[in-house]
């Protein structure tokens, strides 16, 4: 479909006040009026563009996670690579605070938890299809990167377990890496 450069405009503004909204106030708290408000337009609107505040928080959720080329890494780097590429999505310059919102709703939310499986599901499935020996476990090497990263994510920025909060950044990179490492190039077991 195709829109108007005014109806483009009107979109963005929507999308920029949601994804600020979503990050500040989570999912539950925030509101279509409260969004609307941000973006300086009627509610009626955001409902137009994008249907419920469900789509409207898939649209805003639609992260890039913007993963490293692991082709171009050494193949005894590929864990230490992720786990600092994912430590900063998370706390970095790089970081994204809708990261933190998303996964923090998906516990709760089942289109926040489709959004997220749809995110980690093709990114990191693929990055890391790109690099495994058999192709064929590359979904489950995928997987399991996932539970690595999401529950880092999930012990240190929302449970905020005091032994993983207190840990220095690059203590934390060194002690993942090696988990990532086995989990990408390591024997899978049955």
């Amino acid at each position: 479909m195709s829109f108007s450069p005014r109806s483009q405009a009107t979109r963005a503004a929507i999308l920029a006040a949601a994804r600020r909204r979503f990050a500040a106030d989570g999912f539950e708290r925030t509101t279509i009026r409260a969004i609307a408000a941000d973006a300086g337009i009627d509610p009626s609107m955001v409902m137009r563009y994008y249907g419920s505040k469900d789509g409207l928080f898939a649209a805003a959720a639609d992260l890039d996670l913007r993963l490293p080329d692991l082709t171009a890494v050494p193949r005894e780097k590929l864990g230490e690579t992720l786990a600092r590429h994912w430590v900063a999505l998370w706390e970095g310059q790089r970081s994204d605070e809708l990261l933190i919102v998303l996964l923090r709703s998906a516990v709760t939310n089942e289109g926040a938890a489709e959004q997220l499986r749809a995110v980690f599901g093709a990114q990191v499935a693929n990055a890391i299809a790109a690099v495994v020996e058999d192709p064929a476990d590359a979904p489950t090497r995928a997987g399991l990167v996932a539970t690595q990263m999401l529950g880092l994510a999930l012990c240190r920025h929302i449970l905020r377990l005091p032994p993983v909060v207190s840990l220095d950044v690059e203590t934390l990179i060194a002690s993942v890496s090696v988990t990532i490492q086995r989990y990408l190039t390591g024997p899978l077991t049955s």
